[in-house]
């Protein structure tokens, strides 16, 4: 119940107003515009690394390591 008290609809028009004290009121929509571009080049990242994990799975060459040679 502690964390459920402490994060209310309160805490957040608090960090709202805060928010807007420090940045000011135009800075806010650039703030968030770059957040989410921030998060739509993370998502693009992350879906190249899985086209590309997925790629060198469905190769057939297989994958040796150096204890696979020693043998």
């Amino acid at each position: 119940m502690l964390f459920g008290d402490i994060f209310g609809p309160d805490l957040l028009i608090v960090v709202i107003i805060v928010a807007v004290l420090v940045f000011g009121g135009s800075a806010i929509p650039k703030l968030a515009r770059n957040l989410g571009t921030a998060k739509s080049e993370f998502e693009k990242g992350l879906r190249e690394a899985k086209s590309t994990s997925d790629a060198a799975q469905a190769s057939d060459v297989p994958t040796t390591t150096p204890r696979d040679t020693e043998k």
